[in-house]
């Protein structure tokens, strides 16, 4: 990435938060939940980006780890814990549930390793239906508490979408570090090829692991906001369809780019909300939005842009390799 480049992508970036900032005062309850929900499902497609995208391993399972998250949430904060310890005991419950679900990933691949995890999100939604002891049951666990930070109460719509738009930054950031450490690396070259990862000392049983389990522990954060955002939890979100969504925010937004899971959830999310001026056909017309978006781009949204950089970079190339050839004796050229 060139400097202009840099500074341009910096500059949007700015622009984008600042939005995120002052936008939200002149709404409704209604459109902060929208906007509160977009980025609780934003740190959950980034964990799903982090499995798919980066490292390669195919999951339908993330929105069970929502789910994981949102229930640890939901019955320590009903039972008087705040809410930081909910997060806490949500992160690690969701690390070591999907570092144990990594273990099929190490025998299995692509369309098998999706059925072993869309067997994990069925099973999991049989727990969260039929343990009324633990969940509630079909009736779910309501009265979940938002918190209070430093004396300053959450309960108010527009205190609360600032908090999820905190969390969504510290994900951002720690995201940012690891993909471009050394473990980010080792795990697009796990993506790329696994033999190949493996004859460079890639310990390549590690990095699926940990591709898993972070993750999974990012669902789980999510699910962790998502609980007192509703201020209720029973089974129906946590379904398979949870997982579908959320994968399709990784692959529209772009599958293995940075940026793809905040496009992609303001796809899923907020799309069908701005096409709600058609009434009883914006789901329609939402739907064969996104079937043009990918059959143009099957890379995602964001994989038209990178065609486009990638051109226009080709296009300098060859311009400064023909004025740099004008000058030279012909025998030279040849």
């Amino acid at each position: 990435m060139t400097r202009g480049q840099r500074l341009l992508a910096g500059a949007l970036a700015a622009a984008v938060l600042a939005g995120l900032i002052v936008a939200p005062l002149s709404l409704g309850r209604y459109g902060l939940y929208v906007l509160s929900l977009w980025a609780v499902m934003s740190i959950a497609a980034i964990g799903l980006n982090l499995t798919l995208g980066y490292a390669g391993q195919v999951s339908l399972a993330q929105g069970a780890f929502v789910g994981i998250g949102a229930y640890a949430a939901a019955i320590l904060t009903t039972h008087g814990y705040p809410l930081a310890l909910a997060v806490v005991a949500a992160l690690t419950l969701s690390f070591v549930v999907g570092w144990l679900l990594g273990y099929p990933a190490l025998r299995v691949q692509h369309h098998y390793l999706a059925f072993v995890t869309l067997a994990f999100s069925t099973l999991a939604f049989l727990v969260f239906r039929n343990e009324e002891w633990l969940t509630g049951g079909i009736y779910g666990i309501s009265g979940v508490p938002r918190p209070s930070l430093f004396g300053l109460s959450t309960a108010k719509p527009l205190p609360f979408y600032y908090l999820c738009l905190f969390a969504l930054g510290v994900v951002t950031i720690a995201f940012w570090g690891l993909v471009r450490s050394p473990w980010g690396r080792a795990f697009m070259a796990l993506r790329e090829n696994p033999l190949r990862a493996a004859s460079l000392g890639v310990d390549t049983r590690r990095y699926t692991l940990m591709a898993f389990a972070i993750g999974s522990a990012l669902g789980g954060l999510a699910g962790s906001f998502y609980a007192p955002l509703a201020q209720f939890v029973d089974p129906t979100p946590f379904t398979l369809a949870m997982s579908l969504n959320l994968l399709m925010m990784v692959v529209v937004g772009g599958s293995g780019f940075f940026f793809g899971p905040y496009f992609g959830a303001m796809v899923a999310v907020l799309l069908p909300e701005w096409l709600r001026f058609a009434e009883g056909y914006y789901l329609i017309l939402y739907a064969i939005l996104v079937m043009l978006l990918l059959v143009y781009s099957p890379s995602g949204a964001l994989g038209i842009l990178d065609r486009y950089l990638r051109r226009r970079d080709a296009r300098i190339a060859s311009a400064l390799r023909a004025a740099a050839g004008v000058g030279l004796p012909d025998e030279l050229v040849q």
